[in-house]
């Protein structure tokens, strides 16, 4: 069982930076395969970035590529998300989640998950 509580949202103006981070209870640094969804009312959860279980693999939703940076800090536990040139439609609630797997592939369905942190960037 992995608990995971994210941090860092709030509120930025467009083209302003945020980074977010997700802390595991566990070293997830090895065998979990980690990702960041976001979420607006009314519409599904999106993915939005995805890092694998090794670490040598990463995936981006095209709306943020180029744009955001997801990476893994094995020494504190957790996973961050690095947010640049931010866009009103960005705002969401942002959402960290987990999965056990110690393999190159970048997952679109996770087992564990944060209760999310809001982004709200204004026009």
């Amino acid at each position: 069982q992995v608990q995971l509580a994210e941090s860092g949202g709030g509120l930025v103006p467009t083209g302003g930076s945020l980074r977010l981070s997700c802390a595991t209870s566990r070293r997830t640094s090895t065998y979990y395969a980690m990702g960041w969804f976001r979420q607006v009312p009314g519409k599904e959860r999106e993915f939005v970035a995805g890092l694998s279980g090794s670490g040598r693999r990463t995936m981006y939703a095209d709306s943020v590529k180029a744009r955001f940076t997801i990476s893994r800090d094995n020494f504190r536990n957790t996973v961050a998300l690095q947010m640049n040139s931010l866009k009103s439609e960005d705002t969401a609630v942002y959402y960290c989640a987990a999965r056990q797997d110690y393999g190159d592939y970048v997952f679109y369905e996770y087992d564990y998950w944060g209760q999310g942190t809001q982004v709200t960037v204004s026009s």
